[in-house]
Formats: structure tokens, sequence, C-alpha cells
């Protein structure tokens, strides 16, 4: 009883600082280190078994950090800094932004105004697919949908509610959670996408939409005045040319087509995909501009992959030592095995999963360091229930992107705010019923797909 006291006591101390807005990854190993000290001295487990063990406890500790920096850093890392870098080299070279005009344009025809917001948030979440990074996206339809949206009547904070969700639900092989939950369940990613993902995606995506509209003229009916300011949509980027728009498209298409669904005697993994297509880029780029720009132009890619390891890969690494230490200490395990103990069943086991995922998401500000932390430990739970793991990983992956939504300390949360000058803790306001509405709809309909 002591042990799991003080561990909920740490658990609510690293969620202060996070509020306070210390740094997430320092707070986060902080925490984890501390629990794994507590271990050892309370006797309830070690940081890494006997036999990978240093031959001292206390430096397996930072053993113990060390493997899981390797590991991270040479599997999801990987995919993580390279999804990043070819992210942001679409965006410098035009490319995302081509796409994102082409998929937005349609738009513009409707006069309902509500109703293009939510035929905007269902563009927003596709094109996610092909542009994986939530506040990359985000900024982009910032200067595209949003002046749209406000032109046609709809209040900024409305708008940008729309837009910080666009990505909520990590769709997509080119997705880090989607991967590492395809690899835990040990079926091919595009497999994972299509049978599980997608039919549970699409129920999500018209509840999200229907929420939205509903909830947003709700809000600003209440509003005293919405105070619309439409976005300087001038910058300094040439328009590239309207072909630009497959660029982005390549690596889905070039893992969708070698897979089982087409040349199964083939296979092709995210990183390749992505390098591929950045080669390609960097053809058309040395068509377009000649040779010697593009030796200067790939250091955006590489630069990027940095910034992806800085901020994002480092926050993933906290957070599974984070989980660790949980772990180590028995936290984790007491809740587990009350669950598994009061004999629930497999549905409440998944319920209860989802839960804990969604306040680690909405604590941490990360879709990414609450499931890679937690996904591991799936498929012993998933066992002792009697499911397959996969039932259990897709809800918890989907919680994860949607719970992030609700987080005022989310990267894309508080990129968009900042572009229109709202607070991001208003903007959650906006978000959040829509959010708690995805969850219930994805929990559910993966239940019944599964179960």
């Amino acid at each position: 009883m002591m042990v799991t006291l003080f561990s909920l006591i740490v658990i609510f101390l690293v969620g202060l600082l996070i509020y306070k807005k210390y740094n997430p990854q320092t707070t986060l190993l902080l925490g984890g280190i501390i629990m794994m000290a507590a271990a050892i001295l309370f006797s309830t487990g070690t940081p890494l078994p006997e036999n990978i063990s240093s031959g001292n406890q206390w430096l397996d500790i930072f053993t113990f950090l060390k493997n899981t920096t390797a590991k991270t850093v040479g599997t999801l890392g990987l995919i993580i800094m390279a999804v990043g870098g070819f992210a942001k080299y679409m965006d410098h070279i035009g490319a995302s932004r081509a796409l994102v005009n082409i998929a937005i344009k349609p738009l513009g025809y409707f006069k309902a105004p509500y109703l293009v917001m939510a035929l905007g948030y269902i563009m927003g979440q596709i094109l996610n697919i092909f542009i994986p990074s939530a506040s990359g996206l985000g900024l982009l339809l910032m200067v595209t949908l949003y002046p749209i949206l406000v032109r046609l009547g709809v209040s900024k904070m409305s708008a940008v509610a729309v837009i910080a969700t666009a990505a909520c639900l990590d769709l997509g092989p080119a997705s880090g959670n989607v991967n590492l939950a395809a690899r835990t369940a040990d079926i091919p990613v595009t497999e994972y996408f299509i049978t599980y993902q997608l039919p549970v995606a699409i129920a999500t995506m018209i509840t999200i939409a229907t929420l939205h509209f509903f909830v947003q003229q709700w809000f600003d009916r209440r509003a005293i005045a919405t105070d619309e300011v439409e976005l300087q949509t001038q910058d300094d980027h040439i328009a590239p040319p309207a072909w630009y728009a497959l660029l982005p498209i390549i690596p889905l298409a070039l893992i969708m087509i070698f897979s089982p669904m087409a040349i199964a005697s083939v296979k092709i993994d995210v990183v390749t995909a992505m390098f591929i297509s950045i080669a390609v880029a960097m053809v058309c780029e040395s068509i377009r501009h000649g040779a010697k720009p593009i030796f200067k132009d790939i250091l955006v890619y590489f630069d990027s992959m940095g910034k992806q390891f800085a901020r994002v890969v480092t926050l993933v690494i906290a957070g599974q030592v984070f989980a660790h230490g949980m772990k180590v200490i028995g936290l984790l395990d007491t809740v587990i095995n009350f669950a598994i103990n009061a004999s629930l069943s497999p549905a409440i086991m998944i319920i209860l999963m989802v839960i804990i995922i969604t306040f680690a998401a909405i604590l941490m500000g990360s879709g990414n360091a609450p499931f890679f932390s937690f996904a591991a430990m799936v498929p012993d739970i998933a066992n002792k229930v009697g499911i397959n793991a996969v039932v259990m990983l897709m809800p918890m992956q989907l919680a994860s992107g949607i719970a992030r939504s609700m987080s005022p300390i989310t990267g894309a949360i508080v990129a968009v705010a900042g572009v229109a000058d709202v607070s991001p803790f208003e903007l959650v306001k906006r978000t959040a019923i829509p959010m708690i509405g995805a969850l219930i709809v994805s929990t559910a309909m993966s239940l019944i797909i599964g179960l």
C-alpha cells in the first residue's frame, strides 16, 4: 500500500511539473528514475532482469536508459525522424502546400459555414494520412483552410479547434504509432490500417465532424464577441506546380503497392519509402531549379530529423523510462492484476487500458510517448484475458492521438493557437467534447469489430 501511495505521489508531482511547463523530457526521466530507485529500496523489482544486468542494480537504472535509447533510436526513432524530415522537406519545396491547396479548394464553393467547417475536418484528417506531422499539417491548414472558414463566417476559435484536431486519429502507414501497433500485434502495417483501423476511423471521423458542427455553433452563440480576424495568407514561398501534390503521396503509394494487396514478392518499409520519395523529390527540384540548390535544401531534411530526435524521440525515450519506473515499482502490475483478479471481461479490460492511456496522453501532451511506453505490455495482457493483441492495441493507439488533442501542452495545439493568437487552454475547451465523443465511438467500434 505504501509503495502504491508513493508511486501516485510521484505521478502527481510529474503531472504538476509538466502542467507548470517544466521540460517534459527531464520531468519524465526524473520521475522514472525515482520510481526505479524506489523499487530497489522497497524490493518490489529491479530495473533490468538478471540475464542482462550490469551486475549492480543502481547502475542498471542507467543501463536501462542506454538500452532504451539505443533500441528506440534504431527502430521507431528512425521512423519518426524519417517521417518528420520528409514532412519538413515536402513543406520546404511546396509539395505539401500544393496537396493542401488542391484538397481544400472545393470547400470554398460551399455557402454553409459550419458544414464547410465539418467537411474541412474530414479533409484534414484524410490529408493526415499523407502529411503525418500533426503540427505541420495544422500550420498548413492555418494558411489555407482557416481564411476560408473565417471569410464564410465561422469564428476564429471554431476554425482553430477544427484544425487543431485534424490529425487526432494518427491514420496511415506513415504514422509511428500505427507502425508500432502493427509490429506489436505482429501483422503487416497495411493490414492493420485497412482491416482494423480504417473502419473504426471512418465512424470516428463522422462522429467528430458532426460534434464539431454542433459544438462550435453552440460555443459561438455563447460567445459575447467572436473577434474574427482573417489571417494574412501571403508568404515567402514560391508557388509550386500543381503536380507537386503527388510527391507527398509517394510513400503511401509505395507501401500500398509493395504489400500483400498488390505485389507481395517485394517488401518495403516506411523509412525506405521515405528515402525513395526524398530522392524523387530531389530529382524534381533539380529539374525545376538546377542541381546546385538541392545540395543545400537537403539539409532541411537532416535538420528536421535532428529536431525530431531532440523534441519527439527524446520524449518517447523519457516516456518509456517513466512507464518502466511505474512497472518496476509495481504500480502497473497492481492495476492490471487487480483487473485480472477481479475477473474483468475483455471489454472492460480494454476500456481500462484506454482510460489509462488517455490520461497519460493528456498529461504528457503527446500521443507517441504514452503509447510507445504501454504498447509493449499489451500482448501479455491480451493473452491473459484471452483476446488478440490488436483488439486492445487499436483503441489504445487511436485514444492516444485523440487524447493528445485535449492537452493544452501538445505541439499541434500550441502551434495553431499561437498563429491564431488564442489561448491553448481556451482552445482545448472547444476540442474536448468532440474528442470525448471520438473516444467513446472509437472504443465501442473497436470492441464491436474485435470481439
